[in-house]
């Protein structure tokens, strides 16, 4: 692999701007739907992948977990833990979209409001490219986090 392409990739403030990125998707992504839960709710269920015992639950904690996650991110507050919980969410989020569009639901995505256009395979790419700035965080970001202020390193145990 070239030189440069090493060195860009674990450029620790390209980790610091995808993080704040993938912070402020899923701070944005949580809002209307901490505000609409019913609407939310029926976005899930049109995915026809859970329980219908578990789409109001998922519709209640599912935004909670993204605002945190986005803004734990956003602040540098325990970043690879919150990384790990976007990427999580990312991969089930492309998964469920790559099965709506192989089952032929014609559906928004539901990622931001209930008035988006319907998912096509650029909605997959979009959340896969988003997974793969997730991972980045994960394992480069190490610039401003807040969370190394009050956490002591291994090293000084």
């Amino acid at each position: 692999m070239p030189t440069w392409l090493v060195k860009t990739i674990g450029n620790r403030y390209l980790a610091l701007a995808l993080r704040l990125y993938i912070g402020a998707i899923f701070f944005y992504a949580s809002m209307y739907k901490i505000n609409f839960p019913g609407e939310f709710a029926e976005m899930i269920a049109n995915y026809q992948l859970v329980p219908f015992w578990a789409v109001n639950l998922l519709a209640v904690i599912l935004p909670w977990t993204e605002l945190l996650c986005g803004f734990f991110l956003i602040i540098g507050v325990r970043t690879k833990s919150a990384a790990a919980v976007a990427a999580g969410m990312l991969l089930v989020f492309t998964v469920a979209a790559a099965s709506a569009l192989l089952r032929g639901i014609p559906m928004g995505c539901g990622c931001f409001s209930a008035l988006e256009d319907p998912m096509t395979w650029g909605t997959v790419a979009r959340d896969l490219a988003w997974l793969a700035m997730a991972l980045h965080v994960y394992w480069v970001d190490s610039a401003w986090q807040v969370g190394k202020a009050f956490v002591p390193s291994y090293r000084e145990l």
